[in-house]
């Protein structure tokens, strides 16, 4: 089987190494030509565990290959992947299409036989019947059909995530396509892999559906921890006892300083954008939204008065700029709220993260990037672990005290035991306990 998938980040190259893993014959295609020549030379430009070890060896088989010319793969192909950006749109927070269909528009004159044009890309309900409706003005003698196919894919476990998929979800109403999409992921179905066969509007509206679920009960567990503070009760205590619970699950109930990264700020958007539209409005999901970004402003307050209600003339050091741990990165991060309100109130502020550092230092200017989370801490006053990169959980407190001229820790992720924060000679300050 021949694949095409046009667009080489985060979505299109985790899926194509993946693909090509089961041994199909993929070709990923990027209009940045510097991008295309880095990855021909085994590079890789984001990082996510084990990514480079699937590309390296499907390079070796001759399995995946990269291009900036999409004609060639697309006239050879059974399938072409739509995996390019849908960012927020300014000015009303939908999903932003013109990556989309412009890619519909330069595929269409290439197209040969029978070929299924699916779309990796988080896309509004509606998104696959307009792409088949522009396919049709194009080419109206083209032989195809289009299905909507989202990821479900964690940065930081994608590679795993797509290899034992909760499931998998295909929005297919033509009998070829269906043919072709269940030959795509037999590898999968032999393990026992749920594969799900629906509508296009109810694969489309699912990926939004799952996200902002999942971005609801963030911020259900942030009010809950502000909740056990106020009522002197522990959210990790809450938070066990209410997971226990498999209805509800323990999974998304970690407190912290809100929620990022490159899908739920711009999904959970894009829901209460479609939801208005369709004169349906979600208000439950609208309140997400707006206490997450709430909640991103108040870590800013919450470490002032960890450090006695003032900021100006203090060193922070900041541990972890990313939006999670195990990815590079920083798209929505509350990191990109908190240090400049921390900068704000007259702090200077020392940063150290493993892989942040490329994306993220045009957009922090005016703060020190250190090599360590040492050298971070070095003479600072006060340190703020902010992204619960393991490495992090590993520091001696001690010997993070000892480089430290302060004495305050404010843990955002609660990766430390306060307890031993304060047997280390911290005044320790976490979420919800």
């Amino acid at each position: 089987m021949n694949i095409s998938m046009i667009g080489a980040g985060y979505v299109g190259l985790v899926s194509a190494a993946c693909f090509s893993e089961f041994g199909w014959t993929v070709t990923c295609i990027d209009k940045d030509p510097s991008k295309i020549e880095h990855l021909r030379q085994g590079g890789v430009p984001i990082y996510e565990p084990r990514l480079d070890e699937l590309l390296h060896r499907n390079l070796r088989m001759g399995r995946i290959a990269f291009s900036s010319d999409l004609a060639p793969s697309v006239g050879d192909a059974d399938l072409v992947f739509l995996a390019v950006g849908t960012p927020m749109r300014r000015g009303d927070g939908h999903a932003d299409l013109s990556f989309v269909f412009q890619a519909v528009e330069e595929l269409a004159p290439h197209l040969n036989d029978f070929t299924v044009i699916a779309t990796k890309s988080t896309v509004p309900v509606g998104t696959s019947r307009e792409i088949e409706r522009r396919l049709k003005a194009i080419r109206p003698d083209a032989d195809f059909a289009v299905c909507s196919n989202p990821e479900f894919l964690r940065e930081g476990s994608a590679i795993y995530d797509f290899m034992h998929p909760d499931r998998v979800l295909v929005g297919c109403d033509n009998d070829r396509a269906q043919d072709l999409m269940e030959r795509l992921y037999k590898p999968l179905a032999l393990r026992n892999a749920p594969v799900m066969f629906v509508s296009r509007e109810s694969a489309e509206l699912a990926k939004y559906a799952a996200n902002a679920f999942l971005a609801m009960k963030i911020s259900f567990i942030n009010e809950i921890a502000d909740l056990c503070e106020a009522a002197g009760a522990n959210v990790q205590e809450v938070a066990t006892a209410i997971g226990a619970d498999r209805r509800i699950g323990d999974k998304f109930l970690h407190p912290g300083p809100g929620y990022g990264g490159s899908c739920f700020p711009k999904d959970v958007a894009a829901l209460i954008r479609t939801a208005r539209e369709a004169r349906s409005p979600l208000s439950l999901i609208e309140q997400v939204q707006t206490v997450n970004s709430e909640r991103k402003i108040a870590m800013a307050s919450r470490i002032e008065r960890a450090a006695g209600g003032k900021l100006a003339g203090k060193s922070v050091a900041v541990l972890g700029v990313t939006f999670k741990p195990d990815t590079d990165d920083v798209r929505d991060a509350p990191s990109l709220t908190l240090i400049p309100m921390l900068q704000e109130k007259g702090a200077s502020v020392r940063v150290y993260d493993p892989h942040a550092r490329e994306n993220a230092e045009e957009l922090l200017p005016g703060v020190t990037w250190c090599g360590s989370a040492l050298e971070a801490a070095e003479k600072a006053d006060i340190a703020v672990v902010v992204t619960e990169w393991n490495e992090f959980r590993a520091l001696d407190l001690d010997t993070l005290k000892k480089r430290m001229r302060g004495d305050v820790l404010v843990d955002l992720r609660n990766i430390y035991l306060p307890a031993q924060a304060r047997a280390a000679g911290f005044r320790y300050t976490g979420i919800g306990r």
